[in-house]
This record gives C-alpha cells, sequence and structure tokens, in this order.
C-alpha cells in the first residue's frame, strides 16, 4: 500500500457527512475527478448510513472507516460492530429493506456497487458487517480529454 488511513466515528446521522469528507480528502493525492470522488463520497455515505439505520438501529455505536491507496486505486472498508446481515445476498437485492416503515429504499447497496468498481459485503457470525468496496482512478483517455 502506498498510503492508508482509520477512522472512528459515532454512528450518528451527523458524521455521514464527515465519513465521506474524510475519505474524499484522503484521496486527493491520486489527483481524481470531481465525477470520481463524488461516487467515492456518495458509497461511502451509503455505507455509513446503513450502519447507522440498520447495525445500531440508530441507538449508537463504532463505525470503522478504513482507506488505502495502492497505485491508482483505492480500497474502502467501513466495519460496524452492530446486529449484523442474516442474508447479505437478500440485502444486496434492488429494493429489498427491512425497514419499509422508515420508507427506506432499499437501494444502498445496489447505489454502492454502481459507483465502485467492486463490492463485496461480510457478515460475522455472531454480528458485525464489513463493507469492502475499491475504485481505480485512473482517467479514461478518449472521452473529451
Amino acid at each position: 500500500m502506498d498510503n492508508s488511513m482509520v477512522l472512528k466515528i459515532e454512528a450518528l446521522n451527523k458524521n455521514e457527512a464527515f465519513a465521506r469528507s474524510v475519505v474524499a480528502a484522503f484521496c486527493v493525492e491520486l489527483n481524481p475527478t470531481l465525477d470520481q470522488i463524488n461516487d467515492i463520497k456518495t458509497a461511502v455515505s451509503e455505507a455509513v448510513t446503513n450502519c447507522v439505520v440498520h447495525a445500531y438501529e440508530g441507538k449508537g455505536g463504532v463505525i470503522e472507516i478504513s482507506a488505502a491507496l495502492e497505485n491508482r486505486t483505492v480500497h474502502i472498508e467501513i466495519k460496524d460492530f452492530g446486529v449484523g446481515i442474516a442474508d447479505v445476498e437478500a440485502a444486496r437485492r434492488p429494493f429489498f429493506t427491512t425497514k419499509p416503515e422508515q420508507e427506506r429504499s432499499g437501494m444502498g447497496f445496489t447505489v454502492m456497487e454502481s459507483f465502485m468498481d467492486s463490492l463485496s459485503v461480510l457478515s460475522a457470525d455472531g454480528g458485525g458487517v464489513t463493507v469492502v468496496m475499491s475504485k481505480n482512478l485512473d482517467v479514461n483517455t478518449g472521452q473529451g480529454d
């Protein structure tokens, strides 16, 4: 790895914007495009929001965010120590939600997957979820350059 960071925050809605800004700022040394930064910020926002809403059900807890730069790729892990996900495969399907009464769209993992190059979701026995995602920050050539 070329560089890495770890951030621990309380699982509070107000910390979502902070988390996404920190990860975006960490990636700046690779000189990403504005679209790439926005993609990363959106994916981090979705993952952190999932922790707040689902892992801890709004009752607070710890979210651990780590990011590492390797060549032109950023690797991000967002980990909670909450209730876990009973069926990860179902949770990754578009529009699946365990909180319909809160008008949740069930699109969090779909959004993360659409903005990142890779995404995996690991739910530990006994609770806790780790979302692992990465994005290559190479700029495509020949498309308006």
